[in-house]
C-alpha cells in the first residue's frame, strides 16, 4: 500500500500533489521541488524527504506543478499552480492537517518557489518558509545565466525586457514577506551558487523579516534533500524546533561544520 495519495488540484495532467497524512492531527509541511523549472525535474525527487517528514509526524502535501517545456508550462501557470496546490488544502483540513501551521519548504528553484508562496495571494498563510539552496533572487540568476539562463526561459525573457514578471516572480523583489523564513545553503554548492544565500537573507532582514541563514561548509546542492545527511538531520530539527514553539536564536546565523 503506498503511504500517500495522489489528489488533484485541476484538470492539467501535472495538477497533483501526494498527500502523506498523519497520525491524528499534525502541522503541515508543503514540498516543492527544484529542477531550474524545467520539465523532466518532478516531485519524485522530494518523496524521500516526505517520507522523512511523514516518519517525524508531518502531514505532507509534496506538489507537483506545470515546468518549462510541458504543455502550458512556465510564466505564469507555474505560479498560478502552486498557488492552487497550496490553496487545494482548505479542502483536506479533515485529513488531520493543521492548517494554522503550515510551513512551506523547497529545494533550488522549489526554494525559489517556496519564499515566493509566501507572498501569493493565496487562503493559506504560510508560517515558515526554508529555502533549500534556492534561486532566491531570479534578476541575479538571470544576469549570471544561471543553468544557461533558466531563469530567462521561466519568465519568457530578461530583466530589461519583462520587468513586471520579475517584480512578480521574485522573492527578493516582493521583500518584505513577513513570514519567518529559514534560507540554508551549502558553500560547496556548483547548481546555485552559495552567495545567493547570504545575500537574500541581508536584504530580507534590511526590509524587517525575520530570516536566518544556516550555512553549510563543504555541503553540496543535492545533500540538502538526502534524508540521510548531516544538513537535512539539521534542517529536520530546525522544523521540529518551529513545530514544538522553540525559536532559534536571530544571530549569530548557525553554521553547521
Amino acid at each position: 500500500m503506498r503511504p500517500f495519495e495522489t489528489v488533484r488540484y485541476g484538470p492539467e495532467p501535472a495538477q497533483f500533489g501526494q498527500l502523506w497524512p498523519p497520525t491524528g492531527v499534525a502541522p503541515v509541511v508543503v514540498l516543492l521541488h527544484g529542477g531550474y523549472w524545467r520539465y523532466p525535474y518532478r516531485l519524485d525527487l522530494m518523496e524521500p524527504l516526505a517520507a522523512d517528514l511523514s516518519a517525524r509526524g508531518y502531514a505532507v502535501w509534496n506538489l507537483e506543478y506545470r515546468r518549462v517545456g510541458t504543455p502550458g508550462g512556465g510564466w505564469p501557470n507555474l505560479f498560478h499552480d502552486v498557488a492552487a496546490g497550496l490553496d487545494t488544502l482548505t479542502g483536506l483540513a479533515g485529513r488531520g492537517l493543521d492548517l494554522t501551521r503550515v510551513a512551506v519548504v523547497g529545494h533550488s528553484a522549489g526554494g525559489h518557489l517556496a519564499l515566493w508562496a509566501c507572498a501569493a495571494r493565496t487562503r493559506i498563510a504560510p508560517a515558515l518558509a526554508v529555502s533549500l539552496a534556492g534561486v532566491c533572487d531570479l534578476v541575479e540568476a538571470a544576469g549570471q545565466r544561471l543553468s544557461g539562463g533558466a531563469a530567462m526561459e521561466l519568465l519568457g525573457g530578461g530583466p530589461e525586457e519583462v520587468p513586471d514578471r520579475y517584480r512578480e516572480a521574485c522573492p527578493t523583489l516582493r521583500l518584505p514577506l513577513r513570514v519567518q523564513q529559514l534560507v540554508v545553503h551549502g558553500t560547496e554548492d556548483a547548481d546555485v551558487p552559495f552567495e545567493f544565500g547570504p545575500r537574500y537573507v541581508a536584504a530580507a532582514r534590511a526590509a524587517g523579516d525575520e530570516c536566518e541563514l544556516l550555512a553549510l561548509p563543504g555541503v553540496d546542492h543535492f545533500a540538502l534533500i538526502d534524508p540521510a545527511s548531516t544538513a537535512w538531520a539539521e534542517v529536520a530539527a530546525r522544523l521540529d524546533d518551529w513545530r514544538n514553539g522553540v525559536t532559534a536564536p536571530a544571530s549569530p546565523d548557525a553554521t553547521l561544520g
